[in-house]
C-alpha cells in the first residue's frame, strides 16, 4: 500500500516515502496532519501580503508555509515557499514575486491530491 499511494502522491509533490519516515510509519497520523493542510491558510496570506506590498508579513507567511510544507514532506512546495522566503529575508522583493507563481502552481498541485486523497481516488 505504501509504495502504491507513494507512486499516487508524488505527480502532487508530496513525498509519502519520505512522510512516512519523518512520520515513523504513522501512516493514520500522516494522513489525518496531511489533510488539515487543506484548511490551512499561509498561502492565502501569503498572496495578500505579497499584492500590498507587505513584505514583512510576506516573509512571515512564506517561512510558515516553507515549514509546514516540509513537515508534511510536500516537497516542491516547500522548494518554491523557501526560494520566497529567502528572497523576502534578503530583501529581494523582486526576485520573490517572480517566485510567487511557482508556489501558487505548487500549491495547487498539493491541494489536488489531498482532495483526491480524501475522497478516496487514490
Amino acid at each position: 500500500m505504501t509504495a502504491e499511494l507513494a507512486d499516487k502522491l508524488a505527480p502532487f509533490g508530496i513525498d509519502y516515502v519520505d512522510a512516512m519516515d519523518r512520520f515513523g510509519d504513522n501512516a493514520d497520523l500522516y494522513e489525518r496532519l496531511a489533510l488539515k493542510y487543506l484548511d490551512d491558510g499561509h498561502m492565502v496570506a501569503l498572496e495578500a501580503a505579497m499584492e500590498t506590498k507587505d513584505f514583512s508579513e510576506g516573509y512571515s507567511q512564506a517561512h510558515a508555509l516553507k515549514g509546514v510544507a516540509g513537515n508534511l514532506s510536500f516537497k516542491d512546495l516547500y522548494e518554491c515557499a523557501a526560494l520566497v522566503s529567502d528572497a523576502l529575508y534578503a530583501g529581494e522583493y523582486e526576485a520573490a514575486e517572480k517566485h510567487l507563481p511557482q508556489v501558487e502552481k505548487a500549491h495547487k498541485l498539493v491541494i489536488e491530491g489531498l482532495e483526491a486523497w480524501q475522497r478516496g481516488e487514490l
